[in-house]
């Protein structure tokens, strides 16, 4: 017989079998640095875990076939449970029992946290949606420490590193997982609209809980910090899923969210129903009780988006490694070239920022506390958005191969807007960032100590800072501009953190593509005299 028009040939390997870790260099730098004596091999092990076709293939499997709500058991008994795919709970018990949930808040060491932070970039590569609950419960314990008897009694849970996916009595599994439901179908960000209802009980600190949370997120947790109108204004509670009887809460499940992507991940509409919660914090204060939550969800989407971008720009250089165009590999193709590089550095700038801030976290240096109070909304509303159009640019790397489902380009596409939605979109944080601006004169000290230890190092990064301030200095009508004013701050501090941590041709290229005036406003248009190639060659992804 002749040739075989089956024959598979000019097609990449799967990228699979290598150290997603290790494999990134702006990550393994950014953990030497910040947190130099952090367990490096464990994360090393979680990165070839992560690169691992098992846990490729749980990714897969989990979004596939996504949660289904079942409301009632086959003899009518409401039972409110949501069913997952056993590839879900693979990668949250992986996720949990490297600590990626609460583990960090033992020592609660700064170092803890960054390593933390390593830890989770490197395996949402693997899946984004469980990531939810594990940024939750990670996130919930600052917030429990409002109230020392609640925080005693959750707080060895939260931190644990085992998992049950069952509803059980709390204190029968060997971990617990915490959600949250602030968001009303009335007021969606504007939680003060919220319209449940708190009615005290008897017993004090008691409440009975009614009302409908529009979207409340991985309802199978085992509790919940929510919102709700007390006798004083907003306050928070705690609601958990089984009580310590073993007996159900009430917590009925309506229905759940079809979501364009985080499709692993169960969203659902709650019902709330004389549900039994306990007070955290005082009456009328719930939205300052909840902030330090918001923190640190915010940190995760910053981390989460950053994931994705280099989960993309790994996929893109990997494929035009191996691919092949008119006798020569797509990534030698000067075009591709270009386009890889500029992707490489938004992804590294993301890297470097997302790192930073999760250093800044828990620091007891009250500048740093100052500079991730304002650079965390400052990340959240840029890095988030940047995602969206570097898993599109990336996806356009693989052409054909890249648009299908098999190839997962079109999971991470549309995973990538959630990060900018959850914990309040683009004007929530812009704003967000105008009033620590007009309300907390540290927090713009801090920005400018950051980016002003850099200045001098490349002209266009100066010419940069002197804009931004010539901005600062007119605040007319500074709202509708709120947006244009964060992303020039975000600019700047993705350049400071480029100059300050990444090889030169890294730096050179940020500054040339975003700040020089040169570049274009898609991807692929980085100036000529960029050392493209350079870039590239440090994002690619080696497989052994």
């Amino acid at each position: 017989m002749g040739n075989s028009t089956h024959a598979v040939a000019n097609q990449p390997p799967p990228l699979t079998g290598y150290d997603v870790f290790g494999a990134d260099q702006a990550l393994v730098e950014a953990v030497r640095r910040h947190a130099p004596d952090a367990d490096a091999a464990r994360l090393h092990a979680l990165g070839v875990l992560a690169g691992s076709a098992t846990a490729q293939e749980w990714g897969r499997l989990a979004n596939a076939y996504p949660p289904v709500l079942v409301t009632h058991d086959r003899y009518g008994h409401r039972v409110d449970e949501v069913e997952f795919h056993p590839a879900w709970h693979e990668l949250t018990r992986t996720a949990v029992g490297h600590g990626l949930a609460g583990q960090p808040w033992v020592a609660d060491d700064p170092a803890a946290h960054v390593w933390r932070a390593a830890a989770f970039l490197t395996w949402s590569q693997v899946e984004s949606g469980h990531g939810c609950p594990v940024s939750m419960t990670y996130a919930a314990v600052p917030a429990l420490r409002t109230d020392p008897v609640l925080a005693a009694e959750w707080e060895p849970r939260l931190t644990a590193t085992g998992y049950d996916g069952r509803l059980l009595a709390p204190g029968a599994k060997p971990g617990c997982l915490a959600g949250m439901g602030m968001t009303e179908k009335q007021g969606g960000t504007d939680v003060r609209a919220n319209t449940t209802e708190a009615v005290p009980l008897a017993a004090d600190g008691e409440y009975a809980l009614t009302g409908h949370k529009w979207f409340c997120s991985a309802p199978m947790c085992d509790v919940f910090l929510v919102l709700a109108q007390a006798p004083g204004g907003l306050t928070c509670f705690v609601v958990p899923r089984v009580l310590p009887d073993g007996t159900r809460n009430v917590f009925l499940l309506q229905r759940l969210k079809d979501k364009l992507g985080n499709r692993s991940n169960a969203s659902a509409e709650v019902e709330f129903d004389g549900t039994w919660a306990r007070r955290l914090g005082e009456e009328g204060r719930g939205v300052r009780t909840i902030i330090g939550m918001v923190a640190a969800t915010r940190l995760d989407c910053s981390l989460g988006s950053a994931a994705l971008m280099r989960r993309a720009v790994a996929e893109a250089t990997h494929h035009a490694a191996h691919r092949r165009v008119g006798g020569s590999a797509l990534i030698d193709l000067p075009l591709m070239t270009n386009v890889l590089a500029d992707l490489a550095v938004e992804s590294e700038a993301a890297t470097l920022v997302a790192m930073r801030l999760a250093a800044a976290y828990r620091s007891p240096d009250a500048k740093e506390q100052a500079l991730f109070r304002i650079a965390v909304a400052v990340s959240k509303y840029w890095t988030t958005k940047r995602a969206v159009a570097v898993t599109a640019e990336a996806m356009e790397c693989l052409g054909g191969n890249g648009y299908v489902e098999e190839g997962g380009m079109p999971r991470l596409y549309r995973e990538a807007p959630v990060n900018a939605i959850w914990e309040g979109s683009g004007n929530v944080q812009a704003l967000d960032v105008l009033r620590a601006l007009r309300r907390e004169p540290e927090c713009l000290d801090a920005f400018l100590g950051e980016i002003g230890a850099v200045r001098g190092e490349d002209h266009r990064f100066d010419t940069a800072v002197k804009d931004f301030l010539v901005d600062l200095s007119d605040l007319e009508g500074v709202e509708a501009r709120a947006r244009r004013l964060t992303e020039r701050m975000a600019l700047l501090l993705s350049g400071a953190a480029v100059l300050r941590w990444s090889p030169p041709e890294v730096a050179d290229a940020f500054c040339a593509g975003r700040l020089g005036g040169d570049g274009g406003l898609a991807f692929g248009t980085l100036p000529r005299g960029v050392a493209a190639r350079a870039v590239v060659d440090r994002a690619r992804p080696v497989v052994p």
